[in-house]
């Protein structure tokens, strides 16, 4: 069957062609939502469940360091590795002490290394976890199963995860947003909904540091002709009610699709992205566009300055995106990955991200939202308190530290502990499934109660494990 309709000019275009042509246009948006009375009629991805109870966050700030942030020489202090250093230690390599300082910060006197300066101020808002561990020291494998919680088969991630148990608070932006998120260490599937509908899956934005950033995206400017179309092959653009016309003839193709097969989540799938890929157009500008911030603002996130423009630019956009209603923002940055070079390597992480992440922290409270915005810190594992040449370490998953703020956790509040040395967890310890399993808990979701019917049994994020830590509930 062939169908026939005009842009500037009538041009035959059958089924199979008008789908390849426009998901060549907005394809690459992978989002969920149709109107809202036609998400009532059809029971879709915008319908907003109810959590299982009353949740003490509403959404979460995900700050993903890659590569496996050093422990022991940021927040998990260690005063007897300094009196051990160069001594042999029992993994075959001599002990490492930190070459930082660490001081008691805040009312609560919390350990932070001198490396973190203007977020140690926010000492009583942190829930450190320094009894981490996960099953794998692979940096993919341990990154996939930090997102995932498995490491061998392919799983939903977190944050679809979030956004299937609790839907998308906005109607013209995606529920689950994933900046600069890396291409390496399992790309996509750390933000995929893997056997979720395909509405759940994160958007990946790719956020551009202060030399690029009156870079404009072609997709999405606001208020002009879209240059993405069934005519795109002779470089034309086509205005926005040619655009409409274009997303009616597909979505009448998709419904006919549809109507044969009566359920078939990829067409329902693609209904959704491409209508919410047309509102994007104008709501995306709005949100990334930072010209209305105050100086003061912007300073607070040290943006235009160096070296925090880049990683605050992403700070202050995952404001902007809590504020909006996105449910589940993740924010990139790295590598952490330090086996050797760690006194400048470790010291420029952290340089680029310290103040950017206090200003998120301080600039949420100041608008009360700090309260129910649940913001994670860390990465896939932490690093040895051992060295071979004294310049680096190694990956070490059986102890390291991450942390949380605001929604709902115990503020100036350490949890759990490492052995006197810093690499194993001994005390309040936390497996990554337990983690899954608290983060959920805070957003009001049963991490036992919440799965999906696939391949013959029900799946949980957190498999058949995970136990909340309800100690480091406030």
């Amino acid at each position: 069957m062939k169908q026939s309709f005009c842009f500037q000019r009538t041009i035959p275009v059958t089924r199979r062609d008008a789908l390849r042509t426009l998901s060549a246009g907005f394809g690459y948006l992978a989002f969920a939502g149709l109107s809202a009375a036609e998400a009532q009629q059809q029971g879709t991805s915008l319908d907003l469940p109810k959590p299982h109870f009353e949740p003490r966050a509403k959404r979460v700030i995900f700050l993903c360091m890659r590569g496996g942030p050093s422990h022991v020489d940021t927040f998990d202090y260690k005063p007897l590795l300094k009196q051990a250093h160069g001594k042999p230690s029992n993994y075959g390599s001599p002990w490492c002490a930190s070459p930082w300082k660490f001081n008691q910060h805040g009312g609560s006197g919390m350990w932070i290394s001198e490396l973190f300066p203007n977020l140690a101020r926010h000492a009583d808002d942190l829930c450190m976890l320094n009894g981490m561990h996960c099953d794998q020291p692979a940096h993919a494998q341990a990154f996939i199963q930090m997102h995932t919680g498995n490491f061998q088969a392919v799983r939903p991630s977190l944050g679809a995860w979030t956004l299937y148990g609790l839907g998308s608070e906005s109607r013209d932006l995606p529920g689950f947003i994933s900046i600069n998120p890396p291409t390496a260490t399992g790309g996509a599937q750390n933000y995929g909904s893997s056997f979720l509908p395909a509405a759940y899956q994160g958007t990946k934005f790719t956020i551009q540091d202060s030399s690029q950033r009156n870079r404009r995206v072609d997709q999405l400017r606001r208020g002009e002709a879209n240059p993405y179309g069934i005519n795109n092959a002779v470089n034309q653009r086509i205005s926005r009610t040619q655009q409409r016309d274009q997303l009616d003839l597909i979505s009448a193709l998709n419904r006919e699709k549809l109507s044969r097969d009566q359920h078939n989540p990829l067409v329902e799938g693609a209904i959704e992205n491409f209508e919410l890929a047309f509102r994007m157009q104008d709501a995306v500008p709005g949100v990334m566009d930072i010209a209305g911030e105050t100086a003061e603002t912007l300073k607070l996130y040290g943006i235009n300055e160096s070296p925090t423009d880049g990683f605050g630019r992403q700070c202050l956009l995952a404001r902007r995106f809590a504020e909006a209603g996105v449910r589940f923002i993740e924010l990139g940055h790295g590598s952490w990955d330090q086996h050797s070079n760690i006194q400048t390597a470790l010291a420029d992480n952290c340089a680029e991200t310290d103040k950017p992440i206090a200003g998120l922290l301080a600039d949420l409270k100041r608008r009360d939202l700090l309260k129910d915005t649940l913001i994670l810190w860390g990465g896939e594992f932490g690093r040895t308190p051992y060295s071979d040449s004294g310049s680096g370490r190694d990956h070490n998953h059986k102890g390291y530290t991450m942390w949380m703020a605001g929604g709902g956790v115990k503020g100036g509040f350490q949890y759990g502990r490492t052995d006197e040395h810093g690499y194993e967890a001994v005390e309040g310890k936390m497996h990554i499934h337990d983690w899954h399993a608290t983060i959920l808990h805070l957003l009001g979701l049963d991490h036992e109660r919440l799965s999906y019917r696939y391949a013959g049994r029900e799946m949980r994020l957190t498999d058949v494990a995970g136990s909340v830590a309800t100690d480091i509930l406030a």
